[in-house]
């Protein structure tokens, strides 16, 4: 018995060398010692916390294809179309966006969109006879215990540049002082309550006197918009943050589930750790 256990866990060792880099393997499929190092510099986590979430994501793989989950092409065009339109953007200069944003191609951002949606096909599948919606109550001690996070400003006073070049408009930015006829500018005052939430997030965090990266702006051209002061904070109480808050604790709650739903099936799994990654 033991030297046929010993030839067996010979033979493992043996397929993990051949096949490149091989950590782990769920039920079957492999996690590289590619993907857990790259996974570690995406999450700035240690390897065993990478380990972990990877082991998840291949479950949740698994379970998709097992439970037949799919998403079509059209869903994810759509997906991406309403993101579009939120950022007042047509979708090819949405791509052009993402692309200039951080070098994603269409083929990857169709890929992500379509990660996403399985996954909150899924999560849904799981997670949706198991949770309730939060009563007022809730609601209201969310809000009490996390107000300050609901706060806003009121407005944006910024200097808008605009140029059909986008090279010009960089060298614009780089020397305030330089003469670029064909860079346009106008001072706006822009209400919080009144431009897209994505609009909204970026000039929160870019600081005061600064710009923030160039856009497009929506006409073919791009933009960048400059901070010259920031209205006062506001908060709207918990009326106007009730849908934002219920979403939370949704959200919250569905996690939940799905991390004792997984967490399950991890115990039960076959799940074979070939190379300790440190």
């Amino acid at each position: 018995m033991y030297k046929i256990f010993f030839i067996l866990a010979f033979v493992v060792s043996l397929n993990a060398q051949m096949v490149d880099g091989v950590a782990i393997v769920v039920k079957g499929k492999a996690i590289t010692l590619y993907d857990i190092h790259k996974e570690m510099k995406i999450s700035k986590l240690d390897a065993k916390r990478a380990s972990d979430i990877l082991i998840r994501k291949k479950l949740e793989e698994i379970e998709t294809k097992e439970r037949k989950i799919t998403v079509n092409s059209s869903e994810v065009y759509d997906d991406i179309k309403q993101t579009a339109s939120r950022n007042n953007l047509n979708v090819s200069e949405f791509y052009k966006a993402v692309r200039d944003a951080n070098g994603m191609n269409s083929r990857d951002l169709k890929a992500k969109v379509k990660e996403k949606l399985l996954s909150k096909k899924l999560y849904g599948a799981i997670a949706y006879s198991h949770i309730s919606e939060p009563t007022s109550s809730e609601i209201e001690e969310y809000y009490e215990l996390h107000k300050e996070n609901f706060a806003h400003p009121s407005s944006f006073n910024v200097v808008i540049y605009q140029a059909q070049s986008r090279k010009a408009l960089e060298n614009k930015i780089a020397n305030p002082m330089f003469n670029a006829p064909s860079v346009a500018t106008s001072e706006q005052v822009l209400p919080y309550e009144r431009i897209s939430p994505e609009l909204a997030k970026l000039l929160e965090k870019t600081p005061q006197y600064s710009y923030t990266p160039v856009l497009p702006d929506g006409k073919g051209g791009h933009m960048s918009f400059y901070i010259q002061s920031v209205e006062s904070a506001e908060e709207g109480g918990v009326q106007s943050v009730s849908n934002q808050i219920k979403n939370m604790i949704m959200a919250s709650k569905r996690e939940q589930v799905l991390g004792d739903y997984f967490a399950r099936l991890r115990l039960n799994a076959d799940i074979k750790i070939l190379r300790e990654v440190e």
